[in-house]
């Protein structure tokens, strides 16, 4: 079997019999039993674009590409239907003229079948004329497809001026869907931010998202049940490479690659681009982080100034997740439907999701990118890591510290160093990269612990001070009794305390007790 990297068209995949995981259960559902108008929202290549163009070759009566696959027994007709289906990702950074003119070379594709009428100059009035006119020729309703609908705003959604200019052509090109319904069997859109956030469908008011419904949260992305099922001598193959048994070849993959949840009560999906690229090159690798974190990422986590603890364990309400995107006042939202937190816990009593980041391949590429805010040489951060991790798997702490003072000396100035915060903030951000579980301002019965960290052997409690003394840091542990709030984690206890200088912006001395 081949490995579908990169491939995102359906007859390719299966006419190349490439591996497949059988989606056409749930695309039957969703094209029989659910709505006209549908919106699905996913992260970057989790999929959305092969659903799209699996739902083309479906719609077209591509029979023969299903053979053996679920949809098979369940489709009965089989009617071949005009499909327009637009790819909008080829429609990122562009100028308003600039996508003017790439909305016409899409739609002069389709004109090419069904032809044009004269008067028809805008792109909106050639998508109604052709959405007519591809009915009126072959007698079946037409299918829209369209993928990426966002992509052409998303990497300016930070620039008001240019954002309104792209929004409203935008806006103008997708107006007929509603006016054409009586023309229309299907229309399907894909992106990343829900349509709501743009402000782009208002007329179209009937459009159904699907997006955080439980029937399709695996509509997109692997679950563990298919790994289980379709992809175990995937597993078996790669364990022979990394000298591991299935079982804990299977607990690496979900550390690194599981953790998405797209509804209230969705099973745990794989990101299916890192998951497929892991079994092609039988290596665990950060495949899906390093293939492209987006610039308006970055620049929206610089606009909020964000730090990293503030990304982990966020609790939100369901309108949370429509903020409309150019007004809104937290980032949260947008890292959600980015792939970079996602769903970890859903309390039904009062409607509130808690929100995580997902597994160590996000974690680990987040905090590479916020260590640039921290330190001026962030390309000796991966060595600098690299030994930190060995000192702390020894519990060598005063090694670990050595280190570490010598790595801060790369810290920039900033009025931040004045603060505890900002070093709160840079061992979190340190720690994270290590691949520990690290938490800030833990509560106890007597008040917070500045930080937790814990490893597979030891506890530690890690208190903060700036211009003071690490004694006083480590007597404020006593003080509070911290112990006692983890003693039920089952794990000896190291209590540390750090006083920092602002004179130096770097750590001044440490205290180390072992329980």
């Amino acid at each position: 079997m081949k490995y579908p990297i990169g491939i995102q068209t359906f007859s390719e995949i299966i006419n190349k019999k490439c591996i497949y995981v059988d989606k056409t259960e749930i695309i039957y559902k969703l094209t029989n039993e659910s709505s006209k108008y549908i919106f699905l929202s996913r992260p970057r290549r989790f999929g959305k674009s092969l659903l799209t163009s699996t739902l083309e070759s479906y719609f077209k009566g591509e029979k023969e590409l299903f053979k053996g696959l679920a949809i098979e027994k369940l489709e009965t007709e089989w009617i071949q239907r005009p499909v327009l289906h637009f790819d909008m990702s080829t429609a990122k950074h562009k100028s308003v003229s600039e996508l003017g003119e790439e909305l016409g070379i899409k739609l002069s594709e389709y004109e090419k079948l069904y032809g044009k009428e004269e008067e028809e100059k805008l792109p909106n009035q050639r998508l109604a004329g052709l959405i007519k006119r591809a009915y009126q020729q072959t007698g079946q309703q037409v299918v829209v497809l369209i993928d990426e609908y966002d992509a052409p705003l998303l990497d300016v959604v930070y620039n008001q001026e240019v954002f309104e200019e792209l929004r409203y052509t935008i806006r103008n090109f997708y107006s007929p869907l509603k006016a054409c319904d009586p023309y229309l069997h299907f229309v399907f859109l894909t992106g990343i931010t829900k349509f709501s956030q743009l402000s782009i469908f208002s007329e179209l008011n009937n459009l159904n998202n699907v997006s955080m419904d439980d029937a399709f949260a695996a509509i997109c992305g692997i679950t563990q049940e298919e790994i289980d099922t379709a992809l175990t001598e995937e597993v078996a193959l790669l364990g022979e490479k990394m000298g591991k048994t299935p079982q804990e070849v299977k607990q690496a993959l979900k550390e690194n690659y599981d953790g998405y949840h797209f509804s209230p009560n969705s099973p745990d999906i794989y990101n299916p681009f890192s998951l497929l690229t892991c079994f092609s090159k039988k290596t665990i690798g950060a495949y899906w982080f390093a293939s492209g974190t987006p610039t308006y990422l970055i620049e929206m986590l610089n606009k909020f100034n964000v730090s990293p603890e503030e990304i982990d364990n966020q609790e939100a309400t369901a309108d949370y997740f429509d903020a409309p995107m150019h007004t809104m006042t937290s980032i949260m939202p947008l890292l959600y439907q980015s792939g970079y937190i996602t769903i970890k816990d859903y309390e039904p009593i009062t409607g509130l999701y808690t929100l995580s980041i997902p597994n160590n391949e996000v974690r680990i590429g987040l905090m590479k990118n916020l260590l640039n805010n921290y330190v001026k040489q962030p390309q000796i951060a991966s060595t600098t890591v690299a030994k930190l991790y060995t000192k702390l798997l020894k519990d060598d702490l005063d090694e670990f510290f050595n280190l570490l003072k010598t790595f801060l000396g790369t810290v920039p100035y900033t009025e931040n160093t004045q603060y505890e915060g900002h070093y709160q903030s840079l061992f979190y951000v340190i720690f994270s990269l290590l691949g520990q579980y690290v938490d800030i301002e833990i509560r106890t019965p007597q008040g917070r612990v500045d930080m937790v960290l814990r490893t597979a052997t030891r506890l530690y409690l890690i208190e903060f001070k700036i211009d003071a003394s690490s004694e006083k840091a480590l007597q404020q542990i006593d003080l509070k009794q911290y112990p006692e709030r983890f003693a039920l984690a089952g794990l000896p206890l190291t209590k540390v305390g750090v006083n920092f200088s602002s004179e130096t912006k770097n750590i001044e001395s440490w205290e180390i007790t072992n329980k």
